[in-house]
């Protein structure tokens, strides 16, 4: 039996990814080096979503989070955006979501305090019911999901079914043979949607010869610390 190759991704690109993964070089977004993770980790590669930071970049994210939530085929009613990141991304969705596909979905977002005068409380949009889905730039510990969860325990009607984001490591935590998304989703029983995955981003460079110098390292890392 052959082996399999190390940068060879599972699903093809589509050009919404391949584009994607062009504007995130273009914006300093992706960047290949040397790059000490919070893990202590020597990694060749860094994704900062903090640099899409205008409104060329929240338009394409928007865009990129809905087509993800689409083409998954989970059926989802409302978006949450926990504080803070997952505010403008939600309310970028939403917009996608109606001007590209036609659907008119409606969003929430929480406060960290809750407030105590005007309309009050820690919710803002929507009320919460249905099948929510949860919208956020990275899920590494999960804590967004707990958070999520803990309001949603007071909204009987509303149901965590998933949460989209932007990138999956395709990365074993330390001591674990899972990924993080492994993990989160055998813990909480939902899925969890990357728009774009490592082994599609090695798959992507590849084929581009201005970035082709950095795959031998990023095969390296993947075939220490990736996932089967």
């Amino acid at each position: 039996m052959n082996s399999p190759n190390p940068h060879q991704s599972t699903a093809p690109l589509q050009r919404w990814q391949k584009e994607f993964i062009e504007f995130a070089i273009h914006k300093d977004v992706l960047q290949f080096g040397d790059f000490t993770l919070k893990s202590g980790r020597q990694s060749p590669y860094f994704f900062n979503a903090g640099k899409f930071d205008d409104g060329q970049s929240q338009q394409l994210l928007g865009e990129i989070y809905a087509r993800t939530l689409i083409e998954s085929g989970i059926e989802f009613d409302s978006l949450f955006g926990p504080a803070y990141k997952g505010i403008p991304l939600a309310t970028s969705t939403v917009i996608a979501l109606n001007s590209g596909h036609h659907r008119n979905v409606p969003f929430t977002f929480n406060r960290k305090e809750a407030k105590a005068h005007g309309e009050g409380g820690q919710l803002v949009g929507a009320p919460l019911s249905g099948r929510v889905i949860l919208v956020d730039d990275v899920i590494t510990a999960g804590t967004a999901i707990r958070e999520t969860l803990s309001i949603l325990e007071n909204h009987p009607d509303a149901q965590l079914v998933a949460a989209v984001v932007l990138i999956d490591r395709q990365e074993k935590l330390q001591g674990s043979a899972l990924s993080a998304i492994q993990a989160l989703e055998r813990d909480y029983g939902l899925s969890i949607l990357p728009a774009i995955r490592l082994d599609q981003i090695m798959a992507y460079i590849a084929e581009d010869t201005r970035y082709s110098e950095y795959l031998p390292k990023m095969a390296a890392y993947r075939a220490e610390h990736g996932i089967d």
